[in-house]
Parts: C-alpha cells; sequence; structure tokens
C-alpha cells in the first residue's frame, strides 16, 4: 500500500495513506472528521469517469494512516497535504476539501499559494471561522466545543452514534437516501481512527481562516446543504463564499451534512461541471 512520510515521533514514523487513481488532471479529495478518504466513495468514480486522476488520502491520526499523539492542527494538516503534493510532484491540481478538510484547502492556499493549484473546492466546509470572539459574533461559544470535547472525553463510541445521525440528518433521510448499514460503516471507520487525534481535532475547529481565504487567488467552488446541523450555511458556507472573491455557491435543497452521499448525484454534477469548466 502507498505511504507518504512527514514526520516521526519518537522510534515511529508518521505516514500518510494514499491512492492515486485514473489520469487526467489531478484532484486531490481531503476527507471530513472523523472519517477516511473512503468518505469519498461516490465521487472517485464520478471523477475517473469524467476523466481525473484522482488522489486521496488518510488525515494524519485518521484511516490507515499513522496515528502520532501530535500535530492535530492546521498548519501541520496543510504541511501535511503541501509534502503530499511535492513528493507526487502534482501541478494543476483541484483541491477539494470536504468538512475540516475545507480548512486544509484554505490554510494550504493561504500559506502556500496556487502556484500548482488550479482550482478549489470547498463542501460543508469549516470556514471561515466558527469559534464565537468579540469580532466573531456570528460563531459558536467555546462552552460547545469544551462540551463535545468532554462528550468524546468520556464515551467516543456513544458520541460518534449521536455525531453521525445529525451529520446525515437519519430522523429525516434514513432509509431514504442513506442506509443503516452506510452508517454504521461510517461509525466502524470513526471508531477506528485515533482516540487522541479525534479529540484533538475538535480544538482545530476553532481555526480562523479570515486572512486565508482572500488570498486564494483560483476559481473556486462552494457547495452546502441548507440542512447541515453539522456546519450551518450560514456561518459558513455563505460567508467562505463572501470571502473567496469570484467564488460561486451552490446551495444544496435539504443537504444534510453528509451530502456527499446523500446527495451525491447533486455534488458530483457540480464537482464535475466546475471542474470542466475552462
Amino acid at each position: 500500500m502507498p505511504y507518504i512520510n512527514v514526520g516521526e515521533e519518537n522510534s515511529a514514523s508518521i505516514d500518510l495513506y494514499y491512492e492515486d487513481l485514473g489520469a487526467g488532471e489531478p484532484v486531490v479529495l481531503i476527507h471530513g472528521w472523523p472519517l477516511s478518504g473512503t468518505s469519498w466513495e461516490k465521487q472517485i468514480s464520478a471523477l475517473l469517469a469524467a476523466g481525473r486522476r484522482v488522489i486521496i488520502y488518510d488525515r494524519r491520526g485518521f484511516g490507515q494512516s499513522g496515528k502520532p499523539a501530535t500535530g492535530y492542527d492546521y498548519d501541520t494538516f496543510a504541511l501535511d497535504l503541501h509534502k503530499l503534493v511535492t513528493k507526487l510532484d502534482l501541478r494543476r491540481i483541484a483541491l477539494v476539501g470536504f468538512s475540516m478538510g475545507g480548512g486544509e484547502v484554505a490554510r494550504y492556499l493561504g500559506r502556500y499559494g496556487s502556484e500548482r493549484v488550479s482550482k478549489a473546492v470547498f463542501i460543508s466546509s469549516v470556514p471561515p471561522f466558527l469559534l464565537k470572539t468579540a469580532d466573531n459574533p456570528e460563531g459558536v461559544d467555546g462552552s460547545v466545543f469544551e462540551g463535545i470535547r468532554k462528550a468524546i472525553a468520556a464515551d467516543r463510541p456513544a458520541f460518534l452514534s449521536g455525531f453521525l445521525a445529525d451529520f446525515y440528518n437519519v430522523d429525516l433521510l434514513g432509509g431514504k437516501r442513506i442506509s443503516d448499514q452506510v452508517v454504521r460503516y461510517n461509525w466502524n471507520v470513526a471508531a477506528g481512527a485515533s482516540a487522541k487525534g479525534t479529540l484533538d481535532c475538535v480544538a482545530a475547529w476553532g481555526t480562523d481562516f479570515r486572512k486565508d481565504l482572500p488570498r486564494i487567488d483560483v476559481p473556486t467552488l462552494v457547495i452546502h446543504g441548507d440542512a447541515d446541523r453539522i456546519l450551518p450555511i450560514a456561518a459558513t458556507g455563505i460567508r467562505t463564499h463572501k470571502a473567496v472573491k469570484g467564488a460561486r455557491l451552490a446551495v444544496v435543497k435539504e443537504g444534510p451534512h453528509g451530502l456527499i452521499w446523500t446527495h451525491a448525484e447533486q455534488v458530483n454534477h457540480e464537482l464535475v461541471e466546475f471542474l470542466s469548466a475552462s
């Protein structure tokens, strides 16, 4: 299996698992918390059919990547992505981030620029700034993040069950747009992630991307569901759309957070059309 080394911790190397599929202009898919690259199942087939080279990887601590005790912050995540991009010598790439993965897209472009990047896509993504502060009254109170951390520390498997129910709006879409088996599979992936990484990532959700977004100078697409319970569109997608000059916003009606599965046909149409445009 292919791995890229991004560092070391004590006697162990920190390696990122990745898959490099197909041929054509490259698309890098960056998954959300607490899942892995496997969550892009429905997008991979659509992008390959559209003649794209598709690269997925598992964030440190998740999926089949190494599970160190450190590095669960966006500066490190962006550096990990940079190492992947340079090691594979990728050029004219489209960076596509889902949920937490949108943070990597923003921080990578804010820090490393667009020399190797042709387009950017934010799907149900975390930017621009979730934490409520004096200059960000639209954010979420810090006590909410503290409550999540306490719930994960107390009973991570139970927390994940409730989280995934809201991730897919199972009470409304279960048995219609998503099966119990898919939710269970997601739970298995999430439960297999690093407990330390799962917990530490909560602090990263409060990262401020407001200086990164205006630096994005490539065509950008924002896809977000109007029924997202995890990252409500008013606090995230709409604000990201406004912050990136010339960005296009595609709102998925009744789309939950996990719309890359529940509304895959619509997401894939928007994604392929955007990537195909000159």
